[in-house]
């Protein structure tokens, strides 16, 4: 139990460093929450706000966060229970509530998707949320980027009960999902909502 406990807390102190919103700040003297309209300390702001490169750096740290703390207890412990599920979970909640900036984190969705990569390849669960994220920005497109995140996630969580996977793993879904989810609520101001079919509008 106590090296579920550690390993829980690393990824949660792991997770909480915003590097979307620091490297920018620090390398660009950008500060990406004041220039965008979410106030988002996250991947898509530090793109648009400090550019391709300095994104790229972003996402590959903002995976990479959750990737490698999971990854590592996944060879370590037993890929079984509560707090294996906690531990999976734990990064995306470090981002989302981060302690650095009095809670108020990021959407989580690259460190989601990092955590998720960890499970590989005992899990195939990112396949899920990637092929769904895929599916609903290329054949059902769903505008806004938010809603399509929610849709996503629920998917994601449908379709690991659905397939039976390792039930711990599924309750690191909801955890996951519910996080996001619930970070990607408030609406943007004038946000319109769209739903196309191959290009033919639904509504």
């Amino acid at each position: 139990m106590d090296r579920y406990v550690f390993f829980i807390i690393i990824g949660f102190l792991s997770g909480s460093i915003l590097y979307s919103w620091l490297l920018p700040k620090i390398f660009c003297h950008v500060d990406v929450t004041k220039y965008s309209r979410d106030h988002n300390p996250g991947t898509a702001n530090a793109m648009k706000y400090a550019g391709v490169g300095m994104g790229s750096v972003c996402l590959l740290c903002d995976v990479g966060k959750g990737f490698v703390p999971v990854f590592v207890a996944a060879q370590q412990l037993e890929r079984t229970g509560v707090l294996f599920s906690l531990l999976i979970a734990a990064p995306v909640a470090g981002h989302a509530f981060s302690p650095w900036k009095k809670g108020k984190g990021g959407k989580a969705i690259a460190t989601a998707f990092g955590v998720l990569l960890a499970l590989l390849p005992y899990s195939y669960v990112v396949l899920i949320l990637a092929a769904s994220y895929l599916f609903f920005s290329l054949v059902l497109v769903i505008n806004p980027h938010r809603l399509r995140t929610i849709v996503s996630f629920f998917v994601l969580c449908a379709a690991a009960y659905l397939l039976k996977i390792n039930i711990f793993i599924v309750y690191a879904c909801l955890l996951i999902s519910g996080i996001v989810i619930i970070k990607n609520l408030t609406p943007e101001e004038n946000e319109a909502k769209q739903w196309r079919l191959l290009g033919r509008k639904l509504f």
